[in-house]
């Protein structure tokens, strides 16, 4: 502050003027502003929490399952505090830390520097810090599953907020894992409790409650009496026939949306599609734009005018004529989050339009600044994929849109009707907060799909009854686990025959339940071919653990043979 060099303060400090001492100061960033009380709970509050610890007094874990809006972090806030005025700690997951800010923030208010957040951008320095300051006994972590790998003390609880939601897998890289199902083996070990929490529970999760292994507190109505909001379904189709399709946008969405910001409200809509069109292609040859890496067609990017591969990357000019007829009848077909933005300056000109999508969230604090503009008003309509159904709570929404329910309901997974309902639940509680009910319209095809009539309703006990019926019949989860063993190679006949042989060798020890090889959805990504062996087994522990040594010991056989040595063999337990 008084410019002098380093000569004169040592010279100050040799005299005995000034005093040298040494102060640690923490790289991570502290919260400085002033608490707040958390406030008084509800009845249906008081309540939940006298259940959680009814659970808790039997059992390791409990299910909450509280309707959106019902006020289950304040539920969280009061255990908590519980868990520190005894001196232990506790972890609070998150599906995905960049996408829970108001979160995040909300308990930083009440709990300030007793709370520390660990994501995968800290540096490695503030790595080292936030390991030391967990042996040291902080109280409260907030993070996402790499948070389960720090060195808890005292651990007393961990809370995994949206244990439904599948970012709480590991995929790629390995190690492969369920960051909810390793929470609860963690808090097993330090004889801790855990407490799942959700709007919308997981099959598994729901039937562990159902069963009896779990604890269940249910949480039926919104905090303050609100209301939900009001559902209803349009018909696409319908539409389409009558030619009352405005591109994307059936007439009840137009208008919906319209009356909406006359009000003075604010609307979200869903399409989980990132991009502008995922086909470019020849209306007079049929030749669509395809990655020279996988086999997936390139989606067509209208902001950097470029076709993207979003498996491996790979991007492209896009050709002004087809390259294998030379016609110029180049059509975009299909729609993604890009589009509908594009559209809405068509239908709504005066509409301030926000997007967030993984195209629109990659700088630093985008996503951050996205939420803020919203929360400020300062965009009307946030268009987005599936992130705009995570933590978000805002007070202005008027009307959210689902615009393709067809798009999620028939995705040739087993788990396809649980992800739909758990998206367009979860989507729909960003309607109506504070002193407004708030209004969802989902657009669709096929209107009688039994899921949309179970969202419409709100009706979770009828989809789970459904649901679980056609798990058991068809040998699903809950009650089966299920391993998929990937075969990879850059020869699609050496991953052949090394599929081939693969499940020979274990349907001779396993039998009916061996299942494959079956070429996935997606036959090649970064130019290697894959081939999917599945492996339905009894939950029985004996059983999964031979599974698990026949498997290593067919990988060790495959990698052993001349020719099929260079075959990658990826190994999923419980695939999400």
């Amino acid at each position: 502050l008084a410019k002098v060099d380093s000569t004169v303060i040592n010279a100050l400090v040799q005299k005995g003027i000034f005093e040298v001492y040494e102060q640690e100061i923490s790289r991570l960033a502290g919260y400085e502003d002033q608490l707040l009380e958390a406030g008084e709970l509800s009845e249906q509050q008081v309540e939940a929490l006298q259940g959680i610890h009814e659970g808790f007094s039997q059992k390791l874990v409990t299910l909450l399952h509280g309707v959106t809006g019902s006020g289950k972090t304040r539920v969280y806030v009061e255990l908590i505090r519980e868990v520190i005025d005894r001196g232990e700690q506790v972890l609070y997951l998150l599906p995905e830390i960049a996408l829970t800010t108001q979160i995040i923030d909300r308990l930083q208010k009440v709990f300030g520097d007793q709370i520390a957040v660990y994501h995968s951008r800290l540096s490695n320095n503030e790595r080292v810090e936030m390991w030391n300051s967990v042996l040291a006994g902080k109280p409260v972590i907030l993070g996402a599953r790499s948070a389960l790998f720090l060195p808890f003390k005292q651990l007393g609880l961990i809370v995994v907020d949206e244990e439904h939601d599948p970012s709480y897998k590991q995929h790629d890289p390995n190690p492969r894992y369920n960051g909810r199902d390793t929470a609860i083996f963690l808090a097993g070990l330090h004889g801790a409790k855990t407490l799942l929490g959700t709007a919308t529970p997981s099959i598994e999760s729901y039937y562990n409650a159902q069963s009896g292994k779990y604890g269940l507190v249910e949480m039926k109505e919104r905090f303050g009496g609100l209301e939900l909001p009001e559902m209803a379904v349009a018909d696409a189709k319908k539409e389409l026939k009558e030619r009352k399709l405005q591109s994307h946008f059936t007439t009840g969405l137009i208008d919906e949306l319209k009356s909406a910001l006359e009000r003075g409200e604010q609307a979200i809509l869903f399409q989980n599609r990132r991009g502008y069109a995922p086909t470019y292609r020849c209306s007079s040859c049929g030749w669509s734009a395809q990655c020279t890496n996988c086999d997936v067609s390139l989606t067509y990017h209208k902001a950097t005018r470029n076709l993207k591969c979003h498996y491996c990357g790979y991007y492209s000019p896009v050709p002004n004529s087809c390259p294998d007829c030379g016609d110029r009848k180049l059509i975009l077909i299909g729609f993604g989050t890009e589009k509908i933005e594009d559209e809405l300056g068509i239908y709504l000109p005066q509409a301030k339009v926000g997007r967030m999508d993984l195209d629109t969230v990659r700088s630093k604090n985008a996503h951050s600044r996205i939420i803020n503009d919203f929360e400020e008003k300062r965009t009307e309509v946030l268009v987005g994929t599936q992130m705009v159904t995570k933590g978000l709570d805002f007070e202005n929404v008027g009307i959210v849109g689902v615009l393709s329910a067809d798009q999620l309901l028939q995705f040739p997974d087993f788990r396809a009707g649980e992800r739909a309902f758990q998206l367009m639940v979860q989507v729909s509680g960003r309607a109506g907060r504070k002193h407004k009910r708030g209004k969802v319209l989902i657009q669709a095809f096929n209107t009688g799909h039994p899921v949309l009539r179970e969202v419409l309703n709100n009706d979770f006990t009828s989809f789970f009854a459904r649901e679980i019926r056609e798990r058991q019949e068809f040998r699903y989860p809950p009650f089966t686990r299920l391993i998929r063993i990937t075969l990879k190679h850059k020869k699609p006949e050496v991953v052949n025959e090394a599929g081939e042989r693969f499940a020979e060798f274990l349907k001779t020890e396993l039998g009916w339940r061996v299942l494959g090889p079956a070429v996935p959805a997606v036959a090649r990504v970064r130019n290697f071919f894959l081939l999917d062996v599945l492996l339905k087994l009894e939950r029985d522990s004996a059983l999964i653990q031979r599974a698990k040594l026949l498997i290593a010991d067919a990988t060790h056989r495959i990698q052993s043979e001349t020719g099929l040595s260079g075959v990658r063999v990826n190994v999923d337990v419980d695939p999400y």
